[in-house]
Formats: C-alpha cells, sequence, structure tokens
C-alpha cells in the first residue's frame, strides 16, 4: 500500500494531478477541492494515497489532508459507493460541510451535489452516522472523566462521545477533540450542535 507520495505537481488537470517523483511521473486522482489547495499553494506537496486494484485498472487517489483521505474511506463503506463516487461527493462539497450534513441529518443539503440522489443521500446519512453510535461505547472507555467546561469533573455524555468520534475520524488528536468539545459544550444541546459549532469555528 502507498501511503503517501512527495514531489512536485506538475500537471493539474480537473480531477488529476501528475506529480514528479525522483524522476517517474504519478498519475494521480484528486478532488476538486484538492485540486484548488495544490493551485493555491506551493508545487511541492505530499498527498496522502489510496491505491484501488482491480481487474482492468489501476487507479492512484490522493488527498490534500489526512482528514480528506478519512472522509473518503468512510464513503467507501457506504453501500454503493465506490472511490470515483466517493472523490465526486468530496469535489462537489466542503470536508466540513460534508460532516456537517451527515452529522444533522440534511439529506437535503447533500443531495444537492452532483451525483447524489435522495436516497443515496439518505444511505450515506444513514450508514456514517450509525458508525459514529457503534463506536461510542468503545471510545466512552478510552475518554477519561472531566471534560465539563467548569473545574468540577463529570462524566462524559454519550452527545460528547458521538462528537468526539466524528472528530477523531476526521484526523484530530484525542486531546484535540476533547478540547473542542469542552469549549463548544457550553453553547450547544445537541451532538449535531457542537459539531456544527466547532467545524464552523475551527
Amino acid at each position: 500500500m502507498i501511503g503517501y507520495i512527495k514531489g512536485e505537481a506538475i500537471i493539474i488537470d480537473e480531477n488529476t494531478v501528475i506529480m514528479e517523483c525522483n524522476g517517474l511521473g504519478y498519475e494521480v486522482t484528486v478532488s476538486g477541492n484538492t485540486v484548488v489547495k495544490i493551485q493555491n499553494g506551493t508545487p511541492y506537496i505530499c498527498l496522502y494515497t489510496y491505491l484501488k486494484v482491480s481487474e482492468d485498472d489501476v487507479t492512484l487517489y490522493g488527498f490534500y489532508t489526512k482528514e480528506e483521505k478519512n472522509m473518503f474511506l468512510k464513503l467507501l463503506s457506504v453501500n454503493g459507493i465506490g472511490p470515483k463516487a466517493a472523490i465526486g461527493i468530496l469535489s462537489g462539497i466542503e470536508l466540513n460541510d460534508l460532516m456537517i450534513a451527515i452529522m444533522s441529518s440534511d439529506v437535503k443539503r447533500l443531495s444537492k451535489v452532483k451525483g447524489i440522489g435522495k436516497k443515496t443521500a439518505e444511505r450515506i446519512v444513514l450508514e456514517l452516522k450509525e458508525k459514529i453510535d457503534a463506536g461510542s461505547a468503545e471510545l466512552m472507555e478510552s475518554i477519561p472523566t472531566g471534560i465539563g467546561v467548569s473545574t468540577k469533573e463529570e462524566e462524559i455524555d454519550k452527545d460528547s462521545a458521538d462528537v468526539i468520534i466524528a472528530l477523531r475520524g476526521l484526523g484530530l488528536k484525542q486531546e484535540e477533540a476533547l478540547e473542542a468539545v469542552r469549549q463548544a459544550k457550553p453553547h450547544c444541546n445537541t451532538a449535531e450542535e457542537m459539531l456544527v459549532y466547532i467545524l464552523k469555528n475551527r
């Protein structure tokens, strides 16, 4: 498995980047959001990668951030969504907006993304939210008490655990996720509100 590739972006198309690395040119399929980040930054970049091998095709997918790659992998776990569809979704909506839409069950917002119909949007929300809920119990065992905003310690609640799982899925370290929840908690009543608050204030 190729975890990442470092080099110079020689050619940048709509969803393809040719990267030169040690004299070789690697064709990497990327999202529209990654293309924008490459164009706005230095040509010498590091892309986190996912290699898809099938009987008639070998495709290297690249992501500007670990968070984008993590979301790509989550989308692949949804029934009926393959790599090309996942890249299309990441091209049609900002990562933070996608996460907010999933956590808030905003099917209407997801349905506006090119290539996503209402049924697919509903499936994304259902399957990804279920994965977050399924991981709550395990994570709650590993998260310490005292994530409250005052000096008084309190047991972590399920909403906070769900948000921490979502943030960890986006690549935040546990300490960063805990601190973000501490800051958001006084301003929010639900997990969805906390996640929206955190992502909008990052």
